[in-house]
């Protein structure tokens, strides 16, 4: 996927890669710098991409889902990950800062509305931002929806998909006492925040695996270990977000407050076959938005970079950038 394409994208999916013509490191309070980049075209129609995890850091890979001669794209770091610092950081690292955090990098760069686009925590924090700024979000292009709900949460971390995969399942349970087993969110927080940088990384790590053994629907559950340093960025975060429950008032948040998204079109992609964000969540988040559209991928499970869900998001962004473009872009 990240080899240079052609100029007509024969056979492929993703826009040749670009550099960015802007990076900075934004001071955003509370002791955070985020990592902020601009790329394409800076006269373009702004779009502003939000990353997974939390914890997962933004990718040059991320920058090639849109034509770089129609959009200005805006991708950066959330809070403590990627190029950001403090590095691993949960210290003011909630969802409400991330959403300050997005309205000031669209401040300083003088950008009216924007389209959002983000998948799994970054649909998430899409919908979120969207329901906080609905006059900002010009549309929401939504890939592998995650409500931060309880039912999704136990899916993943309470046995569901390890039916599926039992044999991995067993292998991120075993690190954790049996007495502790019936709460695997807050038996591993204790040990990724133990102080001890060795436990840390070694949690982190097996944290880190589960997921990436999961999201792909090519996936033979051999992933290796991830870089230490992004392990535990990733699983600290990730973690510190779920078993705050996402800092939402309520697990049912995002669905209770879809009115306020009432005159903001949605595009969702899902994979028919996500292990780690099932498709009823995205099934039931377009029958509340009647200004959505749906689409579910065949042969597909969470990953960006599946062939045929990296389509479908080129196409709606292609399809945004023409006729189709939101109001007041």
């Amino acid at each position: 996927m990240d080899k240079v394409l052609t100029q007509k994208r024969a056979g492929a999916h993703l826009y040749p890669p670009i550099d960015p013509f802007d990076q900075r490191m934004l001071d955003v309070g509370d002791g955070h710098r985020i990592y902020v980049e601009q790329c394409g075209n800076p006269e373009g129609i702004p779009v502003v991409v939000f990353h997974g995890g939390p914890g997962g850091g933004c990718s040059p890979t991320m920058r090639r889902y849109f034509d770089p001669a129609q959009y200005r794209i805006v991708l950066f770091d959330q809070r403590g990950c990627g190029r950001s610092r403090p590095h691993a950081s949960v210290t003011d690292n909630t969802t409400w800062h991330l959403v300050a955090d997005i309205e000031l990098i669209r401040d300083t760069f003088g950008i009216d509305q924007w389209i959002v686009f983000g998948g799994s925590w970054g649909a998430t924090l899409a919908l979120i931002y969207g329901q906080a700024h609905p006059d900002r979000a010009a549309a929401l292009v939504l890939r592998g929806v995650f409500l931060m709900t309880d039912p999704e949460l136990d899916w993943f971390y309470g046995g569901g998909a390890g039916r599926f995969w039992p044999e991995l399942w067993d292998k991120f349970v075993s690190l954790i006492p049996e007495d502790e087993q019936d709460d695997l969110i807050g038996a591993y927080h204790k040990r990724l925040f133990s102080g001890n940088a060795t436990e840390e990384i070694r949690y982190a790590r097996a944290w880190a695996s589960w997921e990436n053994a999961l999201a792909s629907i090519d996936s033979d559950g051999l992933t290796g270990d991830s870089p230490a340093d992004y392990a535990r960025a990733f699983a600290r975060l990730e973690n510190h977000y779920f078993q705050h429950k996402g800092f939402l008032s309520d697990t049912q948040q995002i669905m209770d407050n879809m009115h306020r998204l009432a005159d903001t079109p949605g595009y969702i992609v899902q994979g028919r076959f996500d292990m780690i964000c099932p498709p009823l969540s995205a099934h039931r988040l377009h029958k509340a938005w009647p200004d959505s559209r749906m689409t579910f991928v065949g042969r597909a499970g969470h990953a960006l970079s599946e062939p045929g869900i990296s389509a479908k998001l080129v196409q709606v962004m292609d399809q945004l950038a023409g006729p189709h473009k939101p109001v007041g872009l």
